[in-house]
């Protein structure tokens, strides 16, 4: 579990309430260590994918944990950015602080309920660049200190990552969607077989019912036809005894 690519994710951990202190302590020596520490966090969000891989160290813990760290990581910078007044030049620059956030959660929603059905929910390419802009804007904005034009620059690239945020989160929540969409159908096939079947077993009584019908009227038409011809047979017996007793009278 203690692996070089997990050490990597948990020292990313660590980093974070020292960034996150650069709310209170304002000085600018304190504001390039809390760059520096961000710059640090970031590069290992990079090394320990990169190094379980190649070294083929990948583990359930850290796939637990990696996520975690990264979202951590962003939500402390974006807090950073709006605890602190003068970090945004641009009061609308709350926006897409507002939609990271958002996405952030919704992403992990969605893989909590994926991951409970065995689906995964694999990292775009362009979720990667996203990523790339939204770390190099956070990182020249909490440098604010350090160089007054990076603010500015850095808040044109958070704007970039907030549109490449919306349209990622947009394509995974399509791909639940889908899969959510899959399995009704799937449900509603089911219950489309169970009715076929239902009818199946029941259909094969009706012949027997109609066999039963038809014999009836068979058989009543047959009666009625012997009622018939016995009628016809008595009324000539008597009509030729008629005419018996008539020659003989």
């Amino acid at each position: 579990m203690y692996n070089v690519p997990n050490i990597l994710t948990i020292s990313r951990i660590a980093l974070i309430p020292f960034i996150f202190l650069s709310i209170f302590f304002t000085s600018s020596s304190y504001a390039i260590l809390a760059l520096i520490m961000f710059i640090v966090a970031s590069i290992t969000d990079y090394l320990d994918g990169y190094l379980a891989r190649a070294w083929n160290e990948t583990s359930a813990f850290g796939r637990l944990l990696d996520p975690i760290a990264d979202k951590l990581l962003v939500a402390t910078a974006l807090v950073v950015i709006l605890a602190k007044k003068d970090f945004m030049n641009c009061p609308y620059t709350v926006i897409p602080v507002f939609v990271i956030l958002c996405r952030e959660i919704l992403v992990s929603g969605l893989r909590e309920f994926l991951r409970e059905v065995n689906v995964g929910l694999p990292v775009t390419k362009l979720a990667k660049w996203k990523t790339a802009f939204q770390m190099i804007a956070l990182g020249m904005m909490l440098g604010k200190d350090v160089h007054q034009n990076w603010s500015y620059l850095g808040e044109f690239l958070l704007w970039v990552a907030a549109v490449l945020t919306f349209i990622t989160g947009y394509q995974y929540y399509q791909k639940s969607l889908d899969y959510v969409r899959s399995e009704e159908a799937k449900k509603v096939k089911v219950v489309k077989e169970v009715v076929v079947e239902a009818k199946a077993v029941t259909e094969p009584s009706k012949p027997a019912a109609v066999k039963k019908a038809a014999t009836k009227k068979t058989a009543a038409k047959t009666s009625a036809a012997k009622k018939t011809s016995s009628k016809k047979t008595t009324a000539k017996k008597s009509t030729a005894a008629k005419k018996t007793t008539a020659k003989k009278a």
